[in-house]
């Protein structure tokens, strides 16, 4: 699907950015990647959601009733892919 598209390369996007920053080395991220694995703590989490949630104009994780702790970045990419407001 062209939106899980964008929302990936947006997500990918910002992590890459985001690891840079923080002066670590970018692992090739795929679907089976260990978020926790990935080189971002909990702090820069907090960074991903709230830069998505500026690029993206959503934030999945505050629309949602029940808390979600994704385990890859598949599981992350989808979660945002299914509660974009664009359908």
């Amino acid at each position: 699907m062209a939106e899980d598209t964008h929302v990936r390369q947006a997500i990918v996007g910002q992590v890459t950015d985001l690891l840079i920053e923080e002066g670590k080395d970018v692992p090739t991220l795929r679907d089976d990647t260990v978020l926790l694995e990935s080189g971002l703590d909990s702090l820069g989490f907090a960074v991903l959601v709230t830069r998505l949630e500026d690029s993206l104009g959503y934030d999945p994780f505050t629309e949602m009733t029940e808390p979600v702790y994704p385990q890859t970045l598949g599981e992350f990419v989808d979660i945002y892919a299914r509660h974009d407001p664009r359908g």
